[in-house]
């Protein structure tokens, strides 16, 4: 059987494609490359080019290549980007996951891993949030989210169809073996965006917001290493495929760094100074969300291995330094 993996030549699809090699998987990848690269992808790898709104090319792949798991990436995920285009993001996160799941019912894929949001919950939270903590989007992002996981509920009630949503915190970091990274152009993710301005591919960085009600005025965030986070996902299938029910699970450290503190562990990575001004606050920013990700621990057995901001840093730093000679 194949996994069919959407967005796979993205930052953190091309990270799961390549450790479901590793654990001797059959992998297939839809991507239009919008975003993504095809040189991320391993080269024995399918590439099929095209949208996940196709549903004619999903199916046809899906029976071709005897699918038995969707993981699905595909999507926007910038909170601001959402405020400006919220009908582009309900298109991208929404109707198109609606088609991916159709498609996958018609073909008789029974299993279904969707990459979801701590946007869902919102608002400010004193404690780690579990997964019934009460959701309260504050953005067409986490909504278009939010809504897909509806979706997701109600197909597996009325079909033979398991799903799991995985509600990521903030995902930083690279492969750990320098193969894969974050390397989208004009990336908005605080440990991105600090690493290209360490690394001189950024004349500077902004700081938005230090009047927050934390201890040094930023948002906090719970930052997971990516190769910890494709893990929790290869976990997951394994338990669809072993007869698991359907269910939602937080993915995250449950420790909160704020923006100053990555960019003075960033600083430290890296042995220099660079350029940091501040601005005003962003709309659509949270003030601090970390997880609770117990559930992931008991139902996957998820067990997190790099769970520590140097790490984290280091490898996204080595990366842009590999991003900077394969574009030289």
């Amino acid at each position: 059987m194949t996994v069919l993996v959407t967005g796979g030549a993205g930052y953190i699809g091309s990270h799961m494609v390549w450790k479901l090699l590793e654990e001797d998987e059959d992998v297939v990848v839809i991507d239009r490359l919008s975003t993504g690269f095809d040189w991320a992808i391993p080269a024995e790898v399918e590439l099929v080019v095209g949208d996940i709104a196709d549903q004619d090319l999903v199916e046809q792949t899906m029976k071709r290549r005897k699918v038995d798991a969707v993981i699905h990436f595909a999507g926007s995920a910038v909170v601001p980007d959402s405020l400006a285009d919220p009908l582009g993001y309900y298109l991208n996160n929404t109707v198109k996951s609606r088609a991916m799941m159709e498609s996958a019912i018609r073909a008789g894929v029974p299993h279904f891993i969707f990459s979801s949001t701590a946007a869902v919950y919102g608002g400010n939270h004193e404690k780690p949030v579990v997964e019934e903590t009460p959701t309260f989007p504050e953005s067409p992002y986490g909504r278009s989210k939010l809504m897909t996981e509806a979706m997701l509920a109600d197909a597996a009630a009325a079909h033979p169809f398991t799903y799991t949503a995985l509600r990521y915190f903030n995902v930083a970091g690279a492969d750990p073996k320098g193969r894969t990274g974050q390397s989208t152009r004009g990336a908005t993710h605080l440990i991105k965006v600090a690493c290209e301005t360490a690394t001189g591919k950024r004349p500077f960085m902004e700081v938005f917001g230090t009047d927050y009600p934390t201890p040094d005025g930023t948002c906090l965030r719970d930052f997971i290493h990516v190769w910890d986070l494709v893990e929790a996902h290869l976990l997951a299938l394994r338990r669809l495929r072993a007869g698991g029910k359907s269910l939602v699970a937080n993915c995250g450290y449950g420790t909160g760094y704020s923006v100053l503190q990555v960019i003075e562990a960033v600083r430290s990575t890296v042995g220099r100074d660079f350029d940091v001004r501040y601005s005003p606050r962003r709309s659509g920013d949270l003030i601090a969300v970390l997880a609770n990700a117990d559930r992931a621990r008991q139902e996957f057995g998820w067990t997190p291995k790099l769970d520590n901001l140097v790490t984290i840093v280091s490898d996204a730093l080595r990366w842009e330094e590999a991003l900077k000679r394969r574009n030289s």
